[in-house]
């Protein structure tokens, strides 16, 4: 009976919000990686790559982040939360895939830019097309008035 008290007592350690947050996210996330790894826009390495869970949720930090018309590895770096030594290494094999380059920064000549590459930004399209898939799919998991709710609650809690 006290062994049972004490495991309901920790109940909590599985069932908080941040961990709750995080399974979602990892799942939304892997979710969109499937879609993209079966998108036939995708060009076949990369879709190849997404299919053998060699690109992470780390990598689309790379996509959701960079600017169309190219970032600074430290703007990339702070708007994903990361530091620039390990998004230079994500560029790094983003760009030994073909998804990005680094070109020279128009406003610094001393500094570099990261850019999509044409394969790169049909990668972003296609992350357009799975992020919309899978948003649906949670719409049709949970209906549409407690995804709205979720998603109005989430922006709340994002901004303050």
């Amino acid at each position: 009976m006290a062994d049972d008290a004490l495991s309901h007592a920790d109940d909590w350690r599985q069932v908080h919000l941040g961990r709750l947050l995080g399974h979602a996210m990892r799942r939304f996330d892997e979710r969109v990686l499937a879609l993209m790894a079966h998108d036939v826009d995708v060009p076949l390495a990369l879709s190849n790559l997404a299919a053998r869970q060699q690109v992470s949720a780390a990598h689309i930090h790379i996509t959701r982040h960079l600017a169309r018309t190219g970032s600074r590895l430290t703007e990339l770096a702070e708007r994903a939360g990361m530091t620039k030594q390990a998004m230079g290494t994500l560029v790094d094999q983003c760009e030994a895939w073909g998804l990005v380059t680094r070109g020279p920064d128009p406003l610094d000549a001393r500094a570099r830019r990261v850019l999509f590459t044409a394969d790169g930004l049909a990668w972003l399209e296609a992350f357009r097309r799975a992020v919309a898939q899978a948003e649906h799919e949670f719409h049709a998991s949970v209906g549409d008035e407690i995804a709205t709710v979720v998603t109005i609650g989430l922006e709340a809690y994002a901004a303050a």
